[in-house]
């Protein structure tokens, strides 16, 4: 049976409670886990406050050379972590690999700017004085972690804090546990000192994360609707927060444009992890010049997507991660179809009977989606595109930002000055010009509106792990 860690103990729940993680292609018994609650969160809490007092006083670039050290060890375990993600979440061999290998790059990445702090002097009315502003490590922080992509939205919130200085106390999705405690597993193998990062499972953790008093930030991946719930929590705390929330990103592909590159990239950005991501190709509005030449396109990409189990090699799609998820979409795509919408590829369940005990649908491109649907208004989590012809960008400008949802963005042309105009105009956190949708460790990444604020990814996630704290020095 799996356990939790805090401060280093691999631990049950003080309930003596459990549960177990099932497997969304065939719904076989992964492992039983531990369903933890206040008090564990509590200890973990505890655990983490204790670490603090050391780990944020270490200098800076002993911390990036245990980090670097941790990550590196943890890198050399993917290929025993990929089966196990695969196992609990649905996702294809590849694309768990994928995700392991990032979470690894990811603590890597912000080891290298754990040394790079900087401050600023200031100049004061008194020439014996001065001023500076230092950056400090803010505490303890919380990160609530969904079950998409459990190890990279994990990494997302426990890398900069902890390069900052800060310890964790980390939830991962109660239906996704295993694959990131053997993750932080590996860190603590690699040399993380204990009670840096604990781990604690089960549904009741979630609010009591955000409820203990020792848990000074909350960093959450999740919907809208529980991203305001958790808002609303923590201000009674008066808790610093980053909610990376929901998404409906659209796509607007120009005349101009280089549509094979444009359907690649659409496709994987749609239907990558069986299309459950927040940050994905959820709306595409093509200019009409290329609309037929592009749908050609798409649905031949889409007919290559043989759903299957993860583990098996030739499957390129996984199932949908649980039966809930599934009748959503299922719902949303029906919805359409009822309004008028119709079906160019997909929009079912895939026939055999090896899939029959698993969450299994095929990827559906929709098209004549009238206004009303659902699929235009609603975040649509799961391997189904509705597609609109557009006359301009003008058009397809309004209709992108028609939506309560800023996450991402992306346009595909090949002029400079209509790319400028979406960059510009786009209500989104990113934007991609002619290039696949990946965000990058690089630059930060966030949302606008219903999908949150704060950000993950780059020197600014960093900077928010860290408090600006304001210093006089006299007698100078």
């Amino acid at each position: 049976m799996a356990t939790m860690i805090i401060e280093g103990e691999r631990a049950k729940a003080a309930s003596g409670k459990t549960y177990e993680v099932r497997n969304p292609a065939t719904g076989e018994i992964v492992d039983e886990v531990p369903a933890g609650g206040p008090a564990d969160v509590d200890k973990a809490a505890q655990a983490a406050s204790k670490a603090f007092a050391s780990w944020s006083k270490l200098a800076p670039a002993k911390r990036a050379e245990i980090l670097h050290r941790a990550a590196h060890h943890m890198l050399g375990k993917v290929e025993q972590i990929a089966p196990i993600l695969t196992k609990e979440q649905g996702k294809t061999l590849l694309e768990s690999r994928l995700e392991a290998q990032r979470f690894g790059e990811n603590i890597a990445w912000f080891a290298d700017v754990a040394d790079k702090i900087h401050g600023q002097h200031v100049s004061l009315p008194d020439t014996t004085t001065y001023g500076l502003v230092v950056r400090m490590p803010i505490g303890v922080c919380g990160a609530i972690v969904p079950w998409n992509f459990p190890l990279t939205l994990a990494a997302n919130k426990v890398a900069p804090a902890i390069a900052a200085g800060n310890t964790v106390v980390l939830k991962p999705a109660s239906t996704t546990p295993l694959a990131t405690l053997a993750c932080i597993e590996a860190l603590i193998e690699g040399g993380l000192p204990e009670g840096v990062v604990n781990v604690v499972l089960g549904k009741a953790t979630g609010e009591a994360i955000v409820e203990h008093p020792l848990i000074r930030k909350i960093a959450l991946t999740g919907s809208t609707p529980t991203g305001k719930k958790v808002m609303a929590k923590a201000a009674e705390g008066l808790k610093k927060i980053t909610l990376e929330l929901g998404g409906s990103d659209p796509c607007i592909v120009l005349d101009d444009a280089d549509l094979e590159a444009a359907a690649r990239a659409i496709s994987v950005g749609r239907f990558f992890n069986c299309g459950q991501a927040c940050l994905a190709v959820k709306r595409l509005y093509i200019q009409e010049g290329v609309y037929d030449a592009l749908m050609e396109k798409l649905v031949a990409r889409a007919a290559k997507l043989k759903p299957g189990n993860g583990l098996d090699k030739d499957s390129r799609m996984g199932p949908m991660h649980t039966e809930t998820q599934r009748a959503e979409v299922e719902a949303q795509v029906k919805d359409a179809l009822s309004k008028g919408a119709r079906a160019v590829f997909g929009g079912g369940r895939p026939d055999g009977d090896e899939y029959e005990r698993g969450w299994f649908i095929q990827p559906a491109i929709l098209e004549n989606v009238p206004d009303g649907a659902r699929m235009w208004k609603e975040e649509v989590f799961g391997p189904a595109l509705p597609v609109r012809r557009i006359k301009d960008l003008d058009e397809g400008l309004r209709l992108a930002n028609d939506s309560q949802f800023g996450l991402g963005s992306s346009i595909w042309t090949a002029n400079m000055a209509h790319a400028r105009r979406a960059v510009q105009e786009l209500e989104a956190g990113y934007t991609w010009v002619n290039a696949l949708q990946i965000a990058h460790d690089e630059l930060p990444f966030g949302g606008t509106k219903q999908s949150g604020f704060g950000k993950e990814h780059g020197l600014e996630a960093f900077q928010q792990y860290t408090e600006q704290k304001s210093v006089v020095v006299g007698g100078v």
